[in-house]
């Protein structure tokens, strides 16, 4: 009764569709026992739950109610739950997206460890490449922070592509008021930006295993480019794979699942986690079976 009698218990959870097979419960949880500290960390499944996005000011107040120290928000809560919050960090401020909830003294203070995650899984993971010219794919929640990431860590010029053009110009306008007009431009002919580019980051979700395939032609991909994916459930996608057989640099989307689940970890517990200790659980997770 050594170690846990000088941390309390802290509990944490995760609201979002679909989340059965998220890891960062356990990531959580064990680098809290690494740390003498029993975090509790709960899955808060719309979807096994039957609810929507216009349930999250009943699950915030619920979770006030039961203790929380905080949430961790994903699909599809990310910009609802801006609203309902009384505080938000300058990233996320700029984002307009949360991802990490802190519930401290009756008041709910958003933050986006996601921009901060990808950063420094891109540093660690791509040091020293080419970012004159990048482009990224999607423009959703995790591509806003992402783009946010690449013009902060250098990328000379982004071009976003979207499925839906009008939300590759909005967030192309939004990273032209924070970075500088010349810094971002929507896509308006993919296989010639890609064919100008440095780099090539994927932020769909086409290559998760329940939407397998390629987010752009085979064709357009060269050994010069490098490429890197935010999907990490399976880690090796099949653009992945793919850039890899014809030799180009790659990044999996495990670093940014791990760097985010950290630097939620910090705002939850107040202690600084160990990410390469976090690095090598999410390592073993993911080399398990199943």
């Amino acid at each position: 009764m050594t170690s846990w009698d000088h941390h309390p218990s802290l509990l944490a959870g995760l609201i979002g569709s679909g989340i059965q097979a998220s890891r960062t419960p356990a990531m959580q949880e064990r680098e809290g026992a690494a740390q003498g500290l029993r975090l509790v960390y709960r899955l808060i499944d719309l979807d096994r739950l039957g609810l929507g996005p216009d349930a999250l000011e009943d699950l915030l107040k619920a979770a006030e109610w039961m203790g929380f120290a905080g949430l961790n928000i994903t699909y599809p809560c990310k910009q609802a739950v801006v609203p309902l919050l009384h505080d938000l960090s300058p990233d996320a401020r700029a984002l307009g997206a949360v991802n990490t909830v802190v519930l401290r003294g009756g008041r709910r203070i958003g933050h986006n460890t996601d921009c901060t995650g990808f950063a420094e899984g891109f540093r660690r993971g791509l040091p020293g490449v080419a970012r004159a010219r990048v482009v990224q794919l999607g423009a959703g929640g995790a591509g806003a922070a992402v783009a946010h990431a690449l013009l902060a860590e250098g990328t000379g010029l982004l071009t976003v592509a979207d499925t839906d053009p009008a939300r590759a110009e909005a967030l192309a306008a939004g990273l032209q008021a924070r970075f500088g007009s010349d810094r971002a431009t929507a896509c308006t002919d993919l296989a010639a930006a890609v064919a100008a580019a440095d780099g090539l980051v994927n932020c769909t979700p086409v290559g998760m295993a329940k939407l397998p395939g390629l987010p752009l032609p085979a064709a357009l991909l060269r050994a010069e480019l490098w490429v890197a994916e935010i999907v990490y459930f399976p880690l090796e996608t099949e653009l992945l794979r793919t850039a890899r057989a014809l030799g180009c640099r790659t990044l999996d989307g495990g670093g940014m699942a791990v760097f985010q689940a950290a630097g939620a970890f910090r705002l939850f517990t107040g202690l600084a986690p160990d990410p390469d200790r976090m690095l090598r659980h999410f390592a073993e997770m993911a080399a398990a079976p199943g």
